[in-house]
């Protein structure tokens, strides 16, 4: 029995049961990462690439193309670059001196006039407590895992999209409902953005949503348990700013809609940018 409420153009055209968000660039199909060869924009499907490598001129061996094409497709690659930045960030700042945790953290009084420094809502995404490996450890595995997902649904340049947009609004929820004072560090903001536009692009696409909304449940209760030290104010931010990201990707799906989606998703920064600033429009008294 077939569920009727799931969109079947949301199904990769040679794979059926297997869920894409990727347009072939040229023809429009849905392909899954399987399928995709990466193109100088986009990415192409089978078909799509016989025939361009038929009406090419042979100027390089056709292993070397079957080669490089293997090696564009379908690998995680935004994902593990993330991971391994975020891993050699933390091994620098075991080494004392370098004091890499205070030039990269965030906190309140950062966003304030003569002591702005507004890259820091960003760097500290990239940065975690020293004292416990735990927390950066399990911050990397729910990368890992939604990672894979979401990059092979969503493409290269959405996710990291998704990533960065995700971890500048938990910076904006930490300035907006945290005290200036105190310093965050984790991804933490920019993964609860990652589970915040799966949950939206799985509903508006018929998927199943119970399980990770009893994981986001358990993970916003823990950020207000007395003596855990997290950032909630980040986790809301980052969820918050991610299901908006989530519903620009899944309403602007159509390849006549690619230039609204990145409109969109500029004037969604501007916006963040614009809260930023909150400590110019109300000055800490």
């Amino acid at each position: 029995m077939t569920d009727a409420g799931v969109d079947r153009t949301s199904f990769c055209y040679r794979h059926p049961d297997r869920q894409s968000y990727i347009l072939c660039q040229r023809c429009g199909r849905t392909i899954c990462p399987e399928c995709q060869t990466q193109a100088p924009v986009g990415v192409i499907c089978p078909e799509c690439m016989r025939e361009q490598r038929a009406s090419a001129p042979r100027t390089k061996p056709a292993v070397l193309t079957r080669v490089r094409s293997a090696a564009g497709r379908g690998a995680p690659v935004v994902t593990y670059t993330l991971i391994g930045i975020t891993l050699a960030v933390y091994v620098l700042q075991l080494i004392p001196g370098l004091a890499i945790t205070d030039r990269l953290l965030y906190a309140g009084v950062y966003s304030i006039p003569g002591n702005f420094e507004p890259w820091r809502m960003l760097t500290s995404v990239f940065v975690h407590s020293t004292g416990l490996i735990f927390h950066v450890l399990l911050n990397m595995y729910t990368l890992w895992i939604f990672g894979q997902l979401l990059e092979g649904l969503l493409g290269r340049w959405r996710f990291l999209s998704l990533y960065l947009i995700s971890g500048l609004a938990g910076s904006v929820g930490v300035l907006w409902l945290g005290d200036p004072r105190t310093g965050v560090v984790g991804a933490s903001g920019a993964i609860f953005g990652l589970m915040g536009a799966f949950l939206v692009i799985q509903r508006r696409l018929g998927g199943q949503t119970t399980q990770l909304f009893v994981l986001l449940g358990i993970n916003l209760v823990i950020g207000f348990v007395p003596g855990f030290n997290v950032a909630w104010q980040a986790h809301l931010g980052g969820l918050i700013g991610g299901a908006l990201v989530g519903l620009i990707f899944v309403e602007t799906r159509k390849r006549s809609q690619q230039a609204l989606q990145v409109w969109l998703l500029i004037a969604l920064t501007v916006v963040l940018l614009a809260l930023s600033l909150r400590y110019f429009a109300f000055p800490i008294v």
